[in-house]
């Protein structure tokens, strides 16, 4: 794995997080609020945040997509994620693995451990 490559990895899990704690937290306070206490005014913002985050995900998603030459089935399951509440944590967790796996090859291939 390539540093590009690498870093792509590490920006789309950097996204995935917050991406997944947002939506959560516009169904729970926006629409939560909006139907127990008839307050509108965080449906808005929150809405937005969790917008831009979405957005920010799947352009990422797609970077990633391009440099590692993912199946599509492996890239519908990380959008799948994203649309799921919390589903980006648990993709954090595939994608740190991976992202560690590259490292270690990486330095086994600097060190001639593996000649790949």
């Amino acid at each position: 794995m390539d540093i590009k490559t690498a870093a792509a990895l590490h920006r789309l899990r950097l996204a995935s997080i917050p991406e997944a704690i947002s939506f959560p937290a516009l169904l729970i306070f926006g629409t939560g609020f909006r139907l127990a206490f008839d307050y509108d005014s965080l449906v808005m913002p929150l809405g937005l945040i969790h917008g831009l985050l979405f957005i920010t995900y799947v352009v990422l998603l797609l970077d990633v997509w391009n440099r590692t030459k993912w199946p599509v089935k492996r890239v519908a399951f990380f959008f799948v994620l994203a649309i799921l509440p919390f589903g980006g944590l648990f993709g954090d967790r595939i994608l740190k693995r991976e992202e560690e796996a590259g490292v270690i090859a990486a330095r086994a291939r600097k060190e001639g451990v593996v000649n790949v």
